[in-house]
């Protein structure tokens, strides 16, 4: 991929990083300026409305994602298109969707994943250096996969003492998955293991906490759909200034290399 093909059309998977123009790639600003067609959720589509003049905007609801998916790749067949996701289309996002959904059609299109910023690297980025290394990333979702499954890999993961980040951490109709996943990192970990709670991690009304693993359900309030929770390795750190909690530091190993 890039797939080059004689007809006009192509199709672009966009991921949107946070939200914000600011924290877009260039690239992405690229394909959506050239596009004729944009696709997306409604909640994506709101924030790209002054660079959507002139386009065709087709706007669909969560749960549509394989008929978005269908209708982008048909409209590339003879159009630019340009199909946008939050984060890192490929990262939780429309880009395997959208290929599945292409490879079953059998259509052939230029097509390209444009990256984006995904919610680990926007939440991290909030809270000093939790990821410097080897991490793990796990959705909390059991739409899609059954909730024993997302037991075992929760424990197979912090069973590596590595850092965690739990995207879809809590909702309405799953409120105890958190509470799971917390059981099996205490499995494994201190309770000092620090924690950073980052809600709208580069968004509007943007909330940080951070606590540790022994304190962690006195914040369970502040988690939800909109929050993405990176739980700290066996080595991870609370970052300090002074008597100031700034975030969490996983150090890399130059602490063991040199001395400094």
């Amino acid at each position: 991929m890039p797939s080059h093909t004689e007809n006009k059309g192509r199709l672009a998977i966009v991921g949107l990083g946070p939200g914000k123009r600011e924290y877009m790639t260039a690239r992405a600003l690229k394909v959506i300026a050239g596009a004729e067609y944009v696709l997306g959720h409604s909640t994506y589509l709101e924030p790209l409305e002054p660079l959507l003049t002139g386009k065709q905007v087709i706007s669909s609801s969560m749960g549509k994602e394989v008929d978005r998916a269908q209708q982008a790749i048909d409209l590339a067949k003879k159009h630019a298109v340009a199909i946008v996701s939050g984060g890192d289309a490929g990262v939780y996002g429309m880009a395997s969707i959208v290929l599945e959904v292409l490879e079953h059609d059998g259509a052939d299109i230029e097509v390209e994943v444009v990256p984006g910023v995904t919610a680990a690297n926007a939440a991290a980025s909030r809270v000093g250096s939790p990821l410097s290394g080897d991490f793990a990333v796990i959705s909390l979702s059991d739409l899609l996969t059954p909730l024993e499954i997302i037991g075992k890999r929760l424990e197979a993961i912090f069973g590596l003492g590595i850092p965690v980040v739990l995207y879809n951490p809590k909702s309405r109709g799953r409120p105890h998955n958190f509470a799971l996943a917390v059981e099996h990192a205490r499995h494994h970990l201190g309770k000092d293991t620090p924690i950073a709670i980052v809600r709208n991690a580069l968004r509007e009304n943007e909330e940080t906490i951070i606590t540790t693993l022994g304190e962690i359900e006195e914040h369970e309030p502040a988690i939800d759909m909109h929050t993405t929770v990176i739980i700290g390795g066996s080595e991870s750190r609370i970052w300090k200034r002074g008597d100031d909690v700034k975030g969490i530091i996983t150090p890399r190993g130059y602490h063991r290399k040199y001395v400094y």
